[in-house]
This record gives C-alpha cells, structure tokens and sequence, in this order.
C-alpha cells in the first residue's frame, strides 16, 4: 500500500477489514477500517493500533516506514480490542516504547496483553508530551464510550486523534472523506446512534474539550479521515446529543421499613429533578392507590422500591404492583430498588413484577448488552443505609434513565 500521509511526518499505519464485519452484535455490511498513526518525529510515536487479529500484519506495515524498535511511545487513546489489540505485537518489536494511557487504563492494558513489566506514562486532562518536533495534548473523555477514553491532539499539525468518536464503519482505499464518492454523513450519524449515543451525557464533555483546540483535521479510530466541514460534524454531535425539549415525568412507589429505601427514593427524585424532570414520589402504605396507579399512567418512567423483610416485600406495595399488570404502560421505563441487611429478595420480587408488564425494565444484564457500562446497575441494591459509594451506584443508575428519558432521538 502507498504511504498515506496526513500531514509532515504523520502516517496511516491502520487496516483495511473489508469483511462483513461481526461488531456489537451488528454486522458491518460495509466493513470498516482500524486507523492507527506514526507520528515519526525525533521520539517515534504511535497512536492507537489495530483489532488483535490483525496484529501481526499491523506490525509488519508499520516495520515498513520505521524500524519499531525505534519507537518512544505508543499512545492507547481506548482499550477496547479494536483499538489496542495489536499492542502486544508491537510492543514485543518496540521494546522501549512506553505505553501512553489514562490510569483506568494502565490495569487493563497489563492485564488484556501480559504487559505488567512495561513503562506506563499515565496522562491527565490537559497534559502535554513532547515528542521531538510535535506536541501532544492530551483530554480526558470519560465514558465515550468507557471510563478510560481520552483523546489526543497534536498542537503543530492542528490534528484530533479522537478514537471512536467521530468515526464511521465504512472500509475504503478513499481515506478522507472528502475524496469519498458519496456522503458519509448518513453512515457519520448511525454510528453516533449505534456507539456514541447510549453515552450521550458525554459529549457535552467533549464538546467542550473541544473549546480550546483548533481542530483542522479530525482522524479516528474508524472510517474517513476528516480534513473539510470540521465544524459540520462537531455540530452533528452536539445536536443529535441535545436533550429533548418536552417535560418528561416520573413516578417513586416505595415502601420502607427503617426509612432506608425511603432516603434511597428521596435520592432518585434528588437526581431526577436535577435533571428537570418532574417527580411524584409516593409512600404506597401512605398514599391511596388510585392516586399511585394514575400518577403511574402519566409518568414517563416509574421507580418501585421496597425494603426487605422476612425475604419480601412490605406494606401495601404489592396491592399496586398487582394491578400493574392490567394497565397498558408500553413505552414507559421501569427499575427496581431497595434496601436491604440480609439478601434483599424483595428487590428482585418487584423486578419479578415489573417484568409482567409491557414497560421496558432496566437490567444491569440489559446495559451492558445495549452500551458496554459496567457501572450502571439494575436493580438498585442498596446494603442498610447508602452511604456514599452507594450514593454513587444510585447516582449512576438515576443518570442512566435521565438520559433515556431526555434523549431527543
């Protein structure tokens, strides 16, 4: 393959995978491409590598431009196996090289490719490295799409090395997109939708990592590389995360026996109207049931809890979940929660219940499926009263829904 050049001493060492290609649980009917970069300055760089099963053929490309045992540093922007999977064959032929990343990511990188004797550089949030004759930033972008993500972007060349963000899965000898002979907005926006969206909240994150940068040219992980009508697709990202702009509505049913599930609802709605979203919160031994049951037909998304007692539920909560099963609530978002000193059975009866019903039931088992996030759990689990690391947890699901429901796609 000839040289493809971005810019002075900046190369395309990537793959072309003009397979259909098996990802997330989709086929890419088009395939896709694996973009990695040389950066061959006075302290040899690359930044990202390729999918693991191209590893070999990564390293022996790249040994085409430079002698890998020369390189300094190899920059790992998302440890995703797509991403970093050719790392463990180029690190064993760049020896030297010290290993780039974020903190979450140094243990994962250790551990995926039997790395734990290596040099770590670990870089925070407007941190910069010199590599002889280019200079580095580095931004944070946490959860776009897992926790360790960064971007990174070189000062001098005015170029963004994002990751997955701003990508497209198209596989073509046509690398900048302005050369490709069709639109690839279509194909720029559902990858948005099919990776990026689910994690919406933070592209505001990014956007404004993004402030401070004079981006001219925008070269992902996946697809065309981007070199005209920057701003467009920065734009597209802003407007296709915006929060949509009807009122949104939920409803809290709980029952608690020491007020810990109570301070755990208290919690939700605290987040939830953070949020802007309307909350009604009932006590269901407090309250009367037509009341709960109408306000439940009006919401957008429903929280049930309960304490534990004796391995179930308590008070008059299963009166109202009982009757649940013969409304239609389809469309609505539905989670469990409560709080617990033994096993909490009552949690899991209550997921039992909303499962009889035509609403969308959040499981843990469900976000990592659809989103890849680990710390977003369903039910809601709560050990006594939720002390701050379990403030957290419920913090993370809350924020989960809130975006579900303020999404405007």
């Amino acid at each position: 393959m000839n040289k493809i050049m971005l810019a002075k001493d900046t190369y395309w060492v990537g793959k072309i995978d003009d397979r259909e290609v098996p990802f997330h649980r989709l086929i890419l009917g088009k395939g896709t491409t694996y973009n990695a970069y040389l950066l061959k300055t006075e302290k040899p760089t690359v930044i990202d590598t390729v999918d693991m099963q191209f590893g070999r053929e990564f390293v022996e490309y790249l040994s085409e431009l430079i002698n890998p045992e020369g390189i300094q540093y190899i920059i790992i922007n998302h440890t995703e196996p797509d991403h970093s999977g050719g790392l463990a064959a180029l690190a064993s032929r760049a020896p030297h090289a010290t290993i780039v990343c974020t903190s979450p990511a140094v243990n994962e990188l250790k551990e995926m490719y039997k790395l734990h004797s290596r040099n770590f550089l670990v870089v925070k949030d407007g941190d910069t490295l010199d590599i002889g004759g280019k200079t580095l930033k580095f931004k944070e972008t946490p959860y776009l799409h897992t926790e360790e993500t960064m971007i990174t972007y070189c000062m001098e060349d005015k170029i963004l090395y994002p990751c997955d963000i701003f990508s497209t899965h198209v596989a073509s000898n046509t690398f900048f997109a302005d050369e490709a002979d069709f639109d690839i907005t279509d194909d720029f926006i559902g990858y948005y939708n099919a990776i990026i969206h689910p994690h919406r909240r933070y592209v505001r994150t990014l956007i404004q990592a993004l402030e401070d940068l004079d981006v001219q040219m925008i070269a992902p992980s996946h697809g065309y590389i981007l070199r005209k009508d920057i701003q467009k697709y920065i734009d597209l990202y802003a407007t296709l995360s915006a929060d949509t702009i009807d009122d949104k509505k939920a409803t809290i049913v709980y029952t608690s026996l020491r007020n810990n599930t109570k301070k755990v609802a208290e919690s939700i709605k605290r987040i939830l109207e953070e949020n802007q979203i309307h909350v009604s919160i009932f006590n269901a031994d407090k309250s009367e049931k037509s009341a709960i049951l109408e306000s439940i037909k009006e919401a957008d998304a429903v929280f049930i809890g309960s304490s534990t007692k004796y391995a179930d539920m308590i008070g008059n909560l299963e009166d109202v979940l009982k009757d649940l099963k013969e409304m239609n609530l389809e469309g609505k978002i539905a989670a469990a929660f409560g709080s617990y000193g033994w096993s909490g059975e009552a949690i899991e009866v209550i997921q039992d219940y909303l499962h009889e019903t035509n609403m969308n039931v959040q499981s843990t088992s469900h976000v990592i499926k659809t989103t890849g996030m680990t710390h977003v759990e369903f039910p809601v689990r709560v050990r006594f009263s939720p002390n701050n690391e379990q403030l957290k947890k419920i913090e993370h699901s809350t924020t989960f829904v809130a975006d579900l429901l303020l999404s405007a796609i």
